[in-house]
C-alpha cells in the first residue's frame, strides 16, 4: 500500500538529512524531536517527549509511516506505537534484542515493520545478498564496513561521527556468525584480520548487529558468514584495553562520554564497504567483491559527512521502495530481501553507485 505522510523521529544530523531526502523525494514529512527545532527546514517540525509512548502516539496520529532515528533503546516503544496505529515502521537500529521484539510485532502487523535500514545492518546486507545470488553454490559471505576519519590523529585513529551509545553497544555485545555450517555467537573485538583497500592497510574485527537477519536467512545455504568493523591498525587492541582491562564495559554511559570527548566528530570522513563472496559458478571456484569508499558530498544544498549520507540515504531508499510498492506491504522486511538493482534505481539509492571500486 502506497503512503505519503511520514514522521521522522530525531532530528540530529542523520535524522534531519533523512527527512530532507524524503521531502526531496516527494513525501509529506513531519520532523519530531525532543526540543523545538531551531534551524530552517522545508518540512513541518514539532517538539515532543519521545521517551513517552503516549506523547509519541499523539504525535503520530496523522501520519502513515514513521522513521525512528532515535537511540536504539527508544525504538521498541516507538515500534509498539506504530504497530498499534497500523503505521509503516522503519529504523536504523543495530541492536539485536530491539530487532527481535520488532520481529514479534511484525507477525501481527497490518503494515510494514522494517528495522535495520541504515548502513550496517542495511545497505551492506542488500549488497551481500546480491553477491550471493550470483553463485550456483556460495561457500562464504564476508561483510566489512568502517566509518573512519580520513586524516586520523593519535594512536586510536578514530572519531565518533556515529552515535557513541551505538558504538559501545556494537563493541560489547556478542556477535552472530555461521562457521562451518554452524550458527554461533562469538565475542566482539576478536577474529582480527588485516584488510587492504586501495593499497591502504586496515584491520577488521567482530562487532555485533551488522548482519541483521542474514544468518537466519542463509543458515543451511552458506557455510561461513561473518561481519566485521573496519578500523585503522591498532584500534582494536586499544579498545580491548579500555573496555576490559580498565573495566569500562561496566560503565557504558561514561565510556561513551570519555571516548566522544577524546575523539569528537570530524567533517572529513570516509565510509568503507568491503563485501566478498566465494563459491562455485559453472563448476569453477570464484570470488566476487564489492568494494567502495564513500566520501562527504553535497546533498540538498549542504555538505554532508559520508556516514550521514550513506545512513540516511539507505533508509530513504528503502522507504521509497515500500511506498512505490516494490516491496511487500505488510510484515517484516529483511534487508537481504531487497533487490540491489531496485535500490539503486531510487533517487537516493543511485548515490551508492559512486565511490572507488577496487
Amino acid at each position: 500500500m502506497t503512503f505519503n505522510k511520514i514522521a521522522v523521529l530525531g532530528l540530529g544530523k542523520i535524522g534531519h538529512l533523512a527527512a530532507e531526502l524524503l521531502n526531496e523525494a516527494g513525501f509529506d514529512v513531519l520532523g519530531i524531536d525532543q526540543v523545538e527545532y531551531s534551524g530552517t527546514a522545508k518540512f513541518s517540525t514539532k517538539a515532543l517527549d519521545l521517551s513517552d509512548p503516549i506523547e509519541v502516539e499523539k504525535g503520530l496520529s496523522e501520519v502513515e509511516a514513521v522513521l525512528s532515528c532515535l537511540p536504539y533503546h527508544l525504538n521498541i516503544k516507538v515500534a509498539e506505537v506504530a504497530h498499534k496505529l497500523k503505521l509503516n515502521y522503519f529504523d536504523l537500529t543495530e541492536d539485536v534484542p530491539t530487532t527481535q521484539r520488532i520481529i514479534e510485532l511484525s507477525k501481527t502487523s497490518e503494515a510494514v515493520m522494517a528495522p535495520q535500514c541504515g548502513l550496517a545492518p542495511g545497505f551492506v546486507g542488500i549488497v551481500a545478498a546480491d553477491l550471493a545470488k550470483r553463485f550456483d553454490s556460495c561457500r562464504s559471505l564476508r561483510l566489512r564496513v568502517g566509518a573512519l576519519p580520513r586524516n586520523p590523529t593519535g594512536i586510536l585513529g578514530y572519531a565518533f561521527n556515529w552515535s557513541p551509545v551505538g558504538v559501545v553497544n556494537e563493541y560489547l555485545n556478542d556477535c552472530e556468525v555461521i562457521e562451518n555450517g554452524v550458527h554461533k555467537w562469538v565475542s566482539p573485538m576478536e577474529w582480527t584480520e588485516r584488510i587492504f583497500v586501495d593499497g591502504n592497510e586496515l584491520e577488521a574485527f567482530t562487532t555485533s548487529g551488522g548482519l541483521g537477519t542474514i544468518c537466519e536467512t542463509y543458515l543451511g545455504k552458506i557455510d561461513n558468514i561473518d561481519y566485521k568493523t573496519i578500523r585503522y591498525p591498532g584500534h582494536v587492541d586499544l579498545m580491548n584495553f579500555f573496555f576490559h582491562e580498565l573495566l569500562m564495559r561496566d560503565r557504558k554511559k561514561e565510556a561513551g562520554e570519555i571516548l566522544t570527548n577524546a575523539k569528537p566528530p570530524v567533517d572529513d570522513d570516509v565510509v568503507i564497504v568491503h563485501v566478498a563472496a566465494e563459491g562455485e559458478k559453472q563448476s569453477k571456484l570464484v570470488r566476487d567483491e564489492f568494494v567502495r569508499s564513500y566520501y562527504p558530498r553535497e546533498l540538498v544544498g549542504k555538505e554532508r559527512t559520508a556516514i550521514a549520507w550513506t545512513t540516511a540515504g539507505s533508509v530513504a531508499s528503502v522507504i521509497e521502495l515500500v511506498s512505490s510498492q516494490k516491496l511487500k506491504s505488510s510484515g517484516f522486511i529483511k534487508q537481504e530481501e531487497i533487490s540491489f538493482e531496485d535500490f539503486c534505481q531510487t533517487k537516493t539509492g543511485s548515490l551508492f553507485l559512486d565511490g572507488f571500486d577496487s
